[in-house]
């Protein structure tokens, strides 16, 4: 099972990364800018292949990063 392994900080921030990224998917597609609605869809998943609460962090900041530098 997935969240055997998961611990409370890691499902704290895969809840706050999938609540970013229902966001950006939902502002993505309402204003037709492909990159933000990519990007709020990668932040709702990455979450169940990264174990590392640490990682994940680094992962996620990278992401909603390059979805404001980058909006597409």
């Amino acid at each position: 099972m997935i969240l055997s392994h998961m611990d409370t900080m890691t499902l704290v921030l895969a809840g706050v990364f999938s609540l970013i990224g229902m966001a950006a998917l939902a502002y993505g597609r309402r204003s037709s800018r492909i990159g933000i609605a990519v990007g709020g869809v990668i932040l709702m998943l990455f979450p169940y292949f990264v174990p590392n609460p640490l990682i994940m962090l680094v992962i996620g900041a990278a992401i909603v990063a390059g979805m404001y530098l980058f909006p597409g």
